[in-house]
C-alpha cells in the first residue's frame, strides 16, 4: 500500500480535462487537449498543490471515451512524474468496467483511484460497501478515494457504512460535499479514513478537529491555486485567523457560482459551469463543452463567468505574496 489515511494531507486538487477546439461535435475523435493538460498539471504541481485527482464530474468522467480517458491520465502521470500523489478518476456504470478502468489507470502510473459508485440506480448501503470491497479484492493494495456526492449518486453514505468502509485497508479517504454530516462522519471513522471537506469548510472544521481534517479537496485549483495553497499552509501551521481570512476570500469567489444557492440545480449544469469559470479565471484553456452537456441557462452563465473573474482577482493577490 503506497498511501494510508495519515499520509493523505494538504490540498487535493481536482482537475478538469481540457478540450480541443472541435470537442463540442460528436464527430470529434480525440477531444483531449493534451498540450494544455500537460501545462495544467505542471502548473499545479509547481504552485504547490499536494495531491492531484482527475475525472470527477467536471473532469468529465461522463463524456470521455475510453481512449481519451487513457490518453489524458497517461499525460497527467507522465507530467507529474511522481512529484505528488495522483488519483485517477474511474467512475463507470458497473463494477467490472470500474475495475478494468482502474487497472489501466494504475498501469499508466496513477498512485490510486478516485472512485464514484455506479449511479444509474440508487445503491443501498450494503451494495455500496460490497462495491468497494469488490474493488479492494480485485485491486489489492491500490488506495481508493471515495467520491461521496449524495446528489450525483442518489443517496448519502451513512456513518455506519463509513465505519465499515474504513475497515477496508484500500479505502483511505472520501471526498465529502459537506453539510451537517461532515463532522459526524469524520468522527465516526476517526483516523481510519480521511474525510475530505471542500475548501470552503476546511478552516472551520479543522479548527474544531485539527487532527481529523488535515486535508481538503477543491475543484478550483485550475482557477486559482495560490490562495488554496496558502490556505493549506495556514491550516498546517494552525494559524486559524489567517485560515479564516483566506477562506472568506475564497467564499467570496464561490458565492457567484450557484444561482440561488441550489446545489441540486447546480449539479445539473456543473460541467458547463466548469468550462466557463475556468475560461474566465484565465489560468488554463478548458475548451468547449463536450456533448451532450453543452448549453447553460442564463442564470448560471453569468454566475459561472463572475466566479472565474473573482478567482482571477484572488489568484493575483496571493501569487504576489508567494516566493519567486
Amino acid at each position: 500500500m503506497k498511501m494510508t489515511p495519515k499520509d493523505f494531507k494538504g490540498l487535493a486538487g481536482i482537475m478538469p480535462t481540457p478540450a480541443t477546439s472541435d470537442a463540442e461535435s460528436w464527430r470529434c475523435k480525440n477531444s483531449v487537449n493534451l498540450s494544455e493538460s500537460e501545462r495544467m498539471a505542471g502548473l499545479l504541481v509547481e504552485a504547490g498543490v499536494d495531491i492531484l485527482m482527475t475525472n470527477g464530474t467536471f473532469g468529465e468522467c461522463a463524456t470521455l471515451t475510453r481512449t481519451e480517458h487513457e490518453a489524458f491520465n497517461a499525460c497527467i502521470a507522465e507530467t507529474i512524474a511522481g512529484r505528488v500523489p495522483f488519483f485517477c478518476g474511474v467512475g463507470t456504470l458497473n463494477t467490472r468496467d470500474t475495475i478494468a478502468q482502474a487497472r489501466r489507470a494504475i498501469a499508466l502510473g496513477a498512485d490510486g483511484i478516485f472512485v464514484g459508485r455506479p449511479m444509474w440506480l440508487a445503491m443501498s448501503q450494503s451494495q455500496i460497501l460490497h462495491f468497494h470491497q469488490d474493488l479492494a479484492e480485485a485491486l489489492p493494495g491500490v488506495p481508493q478515494v471515495i467520491y461521496d456526492n449524495p446528489i450525483a449518486f442518489k443517496g448519502k453514505i451513512e456513518p455506519e457504512t463509513y465505519i465499515e468502509l474504513a475497515r477496508i485497508p484500500e479505502v483511505i479517504a472520501a471526498k465529502h460535499v459537506g453539510g451537517p454530516s461532515l463532522e459526524s462522519d469524520a468522527l465516526a471513522v476517526g483516523d481510519a479514513c480521511r474525510i475530505l471537506p471542500v475548501n470552503g469548510d476546511w478552516a472551520r472544521v479543522a479548527r474544531a478537529h485539527p487532527d481529523l481534517f488535515e486535508a481538503c479537496w477543491s475543484g478550483h485549483v485550475a482557477c486559482a491555486p495560490a490562495p488554496l495553497v496558502a490556505l493549506a499552509s495556514a491550516i498546517a501551521a494552525r494559524d486559524w485567523d489567517r485560515a479564516d481570512s483566506i477562506s472568506a476570500r475564497c467564499r467570496w469567489a464561490e458565492q457567484a457560482m450557484m444561482a440561488g444557492g441550489d446545489l441540486a440545480a447546480f449539479m445539473n449544469h456543473s460541467i458547463a459551469i466548469g468550462h466557463l469559470r475556468f475560461e474566465a479565471a484565465g489560468l488554463i484553456d478548458p475548451g468547449p463543452v463536450r456533448p451532450p452537456y453543452a448549453g447553460l441557462p442564463d442564470a448560471y452563465r453569468e454566475g459561472a463567468l463572475e466566479t472565474g473573474r473573482r478567482w482571477a482577482v484572488i489568484q493575483k493577490e496571493f501569487a504576489a505574496e508567494m516566493p519567486a
